[in-house]
């Protein structure tokens, strides 16, 4: 254990998007659903957010799912604006799905087909995630989207090292966000809370606490892209314990939650730097 105090449990409260069906985690709906609803019903339940599920996915998803409470989920739409009206069409018709929110990828220059389109078609209680480029997150763009009541998706890692931005990159993405009052999820890449290299692949991957310090220091005038670029452990750990209450719940009204294809690494990770007052499993 490296931080000298648990962090405040409002930090980590639904900070973790089950995204255990996409790469590299794969695993088979049939079995990631089970999975999902069976951790709801355990102490890790407050660290969860909803499953992801991708749309052309949907009839694989309904088959499993069991009577019962609904299912918290996060939708994912490959088509763009084009996938909304049937996305809205089957989650109505789905009483075993509670649909929380839509991610939904675009580009600056279709940013205001997209926004039409789901302010007259998506309901305010579900949450929209806007995945842009991340040269697209400019001032304008963050403005059109907290204008419109929309969240951004900011993608951090993938199979080529193109697909991770560089920590001054998400510095500018993070800054610029937290500027224009603009509520945020990172996908991708984030399993281990500390920044590192990956020794198989060579690509150097953002960690998850980091970027809640990176948020923090967003919001306080600190160095963002030196909470990035820190790979000391029990330096970043302790960082984030020290960040108090008040300052807490600021860092997560923009900072919501990461898709991450395994929950155990991750709070694997809060245990392993003493930022959990006891083990949630």
């Amino acid at each position: 254990m490296t931080a000298t105090r648990t962090a405040p449990a409002r930090l980590f409260l639904g900070l973790l998007d089950d995204a255990a069906v996409f790469p590299p985690g794969n695993v088979p709906i049939p079995e990631a659903v089970p999975a999902h609803r069976e951790r709801r019903s355990t102490p890790l339940a407050p660290l969860l957010g909803p499953f992801i599920c991708s749309l052309p996915r949907w009839a694989e998803l309904t088959a499993a799912l069991p009577d019962g409470s609904p299912l918290p989920v996060s939708l994912t739409l490959p088509g763009g604006t084009e996938d909304v009206p049937a996305a809205m069409a089957l989650a109505r018709a789905e009483p075993r799905v509670s649909l929380v929110a839509l991610e939904v990828p675009a580009t600056a220059a279709g940013l205001d087909d997209l926004v039409y389109t789901l302010d007259r078609q998506v309901p305010p209680e579900v949450n929209t995630y806007v995945e842009l480029p991340w040269a697209d997150v400019t001032a304008a763009t963050v403005a059109t989207l907290a204008g419109a009541g929309l969240r951004l998706k900011i993608r951090t890692g993938g199979v080529v090292a193109a697909a991770f931005p560089g920590e001054r990159q998400l510095a500018g993405v993070l800054e610029t966000a937290v500027r224009g009052g603009l509520a945020y999820k990172l996908t991708a890449g984030l399993h281990d809370p500390i920044r590192h290299r990956d020794p198989a692949t060579g690509f150097e991957h953002h960690g998850y606490l980091n970027v809640l310090l990176a948020t923090a220091r967003a919001l306080t005038g600190g160095a963002v892209d030196a909470a990035l670029a820190d790979h000391d452990g029990a330096r970043v750990a302790a960082a984030v314990a020290a960040i108090d209450d008040p300052l807490a719940e600021r860092v997560r009204h923009h900072f919501v939650s990461f898709g991450t294809c395994s929950i155990t690494e991750p709070v694997d990770g809060l245990l392993r730097h003493g930022l959990l007052p006891e083990d949630p499993r």
